[in-house]
């Protein structure tokens, strides 16, 4: 069995002056590779405070992270930085799009360190939007003029288009009607079926059980893993 992503007694422990809050308490969690799974838990369980370890975002106070069988938690940050840049994209609720920027140039943005030519960079911005479900009239708008179902993939388009391995998804349907949140699942399946290995952090049992596996997170602890009822995935109910 082989695991993109693996944690082993992680802690996060933040301070306030001489005390100690300990957001993640000996965290153990495996991802294999082209996995889609979910993390659920209650506000304050630690759900945020886990995905940005996996993501690299964040470094636990002590423990392993392996992406990829590379132990990460000591690396240089500017090692750090160009890893979790190639490795792993982010979706998150507020979808983090830059206003002033067109579409086109929000989802160019991780391409931009790369030093790649506009004509390679161009290819690969109209190759993600359009397997993010988009649609290229989109790249010249700016993100204001885009509904919120339509925001979210374009901010999927940004995770995808430097190739990553991993994506990771905040609570990626938070702000969305219900029509839109179906396509952005059903979108997060697809890109799945092409190799994708998918985390998503939800409160929406509708969302989590569209995945292969439940992590529940409670008090900074997995409490434990559950399978999903598929009956229950949105994809499924009217």
């Amino acid at each position: 069995m082989e695991y993109v992503i693996k944690l082993i007694d992680v802690w996060k422990i933040y301070k306030m002056g001489s005390t100690d809050f300990p957001a993640l308490r000996g965290v153990d969690l495996e991802v294999e590779r082209k996995d889609v799974i979910a993390i659920m838990g209650p506000s304050g369980s630690g759900k945020s405070t886990l995905l940005n370890i996996m993501g690299l975002l964040d470094r636990p106070t002590r423990g392993t992270v392996l992406i990829d069988n590379v132990d990460v938690s000591k690396l240089p940050e500017h090692v750090i930085a160009d890893f979790r840049n190639r490795k792993i994209g982010f979706v998150f609720q507020h979808f983090n799009l830059i206003s002033r920027l067109t579409v086109y140039e929000n989802i160019e943005l991780p391409l931009v360190p790369r030093g790649l030519p506009s004509t390679q960079r161009r290819e690969l911005v109209t190759k993600a939007l359009l397997m993010a479900g988009g649609d290229l009239s989109w790249l010249v708008k700016k993100p204001s003029q885009l509904s919120g179902g339509q925001q979210q993939r374009v901010a999927i388009a940004r995770a995808i288009v430097g190739g990553p391995e991993i994506i990771l998804a905040d609570e990626p349907t938070g702000n969305l009607d219900r029509a839109s949140a179906k396509i952005v699942v059903d979108t997060f399946l697809k890109l799945n079926k092409q190799g994708l290995t998918i985390v998503v952090v939800t409160h929406d049992p509708e969302i989590a059980n569209c995945t292969n596996r439940i992590f529940l997170i409670r008090d900074g602890k997995i409490a434990g893993i559950k399978d999903p009822v598929m009956d229950e995935c949105i994809l499924n109910k009217a």
